[in-house]
């Protein structure tokens, strides 16, 4: 992929992942005290991991800011700034030739691991952090990666994404 094709379709996912919990927060959103969720927040990032790890890095520091504009909260914040540790490892599984799908079934555990970790300061016991929001995360992640697998076959189709 050209280089100026790359940054402008990181620009575009970038957008969204700062627009999806703005927007789409209100409607998309799943909040089972202390676990909140936006239903396709992530798929941004997912998808940004095929571009390349520097774009899905910022994607994922991107969604944090969205997140932190929509809802103020720096421990979702916090959380959703464990995304650009998550779309590097998948973009860096990609790069190696690991195919999408489980690059995507790969970070799921990395995420929730992360996102459990990240709350543990904000006073979250193990319970809270390791069940209630790591597994929370680990099935909006996967949720999120079904979107995102059904996704690629369009992008491919309009010759917006190139294939494998």
């Amino acid at each position: 992929m050209r280089l100026s094709i790359a940054i402008a379709y990181g620009a575009i996912l970038t957008a969204l992942s700062i627009m999806i919990p703005i927007a789409f927060g209100g409607v998309l959103g799943i909040y089972i005290p202390p676990f909140s969720a936006t239903l396709a927040s992530h798929v941004p990032l997912m998808l940004g991991m095929l571009i390349s790890p520097a774009i899905a890095a910022a994607i994922g520091f991107a969604s944090a800011v969205g997140f932190l504009i929509r809802l103020g909260n720096p421990v979702i914040a916090a959380r959703a700034a464990t995304h650009i540790v998550v779309g590097l490892s998948g973009a860096l599984m990609i790069k190696r030739r690991t195919p999408f799908w489980l690059a995507l079934l790969l970070t799921a555990p990395i995420h929730g691991l992360l996102e459990a970790l990240v709350v543990i300061p904000f006073g979250f016991d193990l319970y809270r952090a390791g069940v209630v929001v790591g597994v929370g995360t680990m099935l909006h992640h996967l949720i999120d990666s079904l979107i995102a697998l059904s996704v690629v076959p369009l992008l491919r189709a309009a010759r917006l994404l190139e294939s494998r």
